[in-house]
């Protein structure tokens, strides 16, 4: 296969970006998109060109460090039959000679570091603002001290499978990260352990995530269509109830 890609090329975060297009020949139906990626920094190299920094880990779709909007969809969801991480996508599901546009996350909250780098520390600060719990050092509990329904069990690892990659921020139009806070606050609430900082979780990080720059939600839902975790989009319905409730918590307990 050989491709045409128009990718992003910022030297740093001080600087104007713009679109450089490319020829990547050579291309295997059965590569991964970051594979992909790798042969075209490949052929920049030994072009004598600056590669094109991107971000990765694992490329098994565990880690959610590999984001990138690829026409137009983050994860190249339009792309995919089902939601997944860049470095899951395959080149079968483009065309011989497909113009393929890539750039970085686009929102207020995650700045461009250098060309499809983004910084997303951002979600960092949320969970220490409050996207953890208390407990007692020591031995670990038994297993069955603390029971949990199994609906709330099911719910709290649905929530769980939140691997921040900021898919749903990129995605939404608010440039909102409201999908993954409310699943990290999701994930807590259904849980005895997480019940101590229940209400005041809720009100730290909402708080955290406006100072970050995120928008706010507006129920668009496009969050949830790229998820590649498919996080459903009634967690966010969880940290409303959360919220509302916190306002007649005394000091948000």
């Amino acid at each position: 296969m050989n491709i045409t890609l128009r990718v992003w090329r910022q030297p740093n975060a001080q600087a104007t970006g713009e679109m450089a297009t490319y020829q990547v020949q050579g291309v295997s139906k059965d590569m991964s998109f970051l594979e992909m990626l790798d042969l075209l920094n490949e052929q920049l190299t030994v072009a004598g060109v600056e590669p094109v920094a991107f971000d990765h880990d694992c490329r098994e779709g565990i880690c959610g460090m590999c984001g990138v909007v690829i026409n137009g969809s983050p994860h190249g969801r339009a792309t995919s039959p089902v939601p997944t991480t860049t470095c899951q996508l395959h080149m079968r599901y483009f065309a011989d000679g497909a113009v393929i546009d890539v750039e970085p996350w686009r929102a207020g909250g995650f700045p461009v570091i250098k060309d499809l780098v983004v910084d997303r520390t951002a979600f960092d600060r949320i969970i220490q603002a409050g996207g953890y719990i208390s407990v007692n050092t020591g031995s670990a509990p038994d297993a069955h001290a603390a029971p949990v329904p199994k609906i709330k069990a099911d719910r709290a690892f649905d929530a769980a499978t939140c691997i921040g990659c900021g898919a749903c921020v990129a995605a939404c139009p608010n440039g909102s990260g409201m999908l993954f806070m409310s699943a990290k606050i999701t994930h807590l609430a259904m849980l005895p352990q997480g019940q101590p900082e229940r209400y005041s979780r809720v009100k730290s990080m909402v708080a955290q995530h406006d100072a970050e720059g995120f928008g706010g939600c507006t129920n668009i839902g496009e969050c949830a269509a790229v998820c590649p975790k498919q996080i459903p989009l009634d967690v966010i319905s969880q940290l409303n109830r959360d919220l509302m409730a916190s306002l007649f918590k005394k000091d948000g307990k």
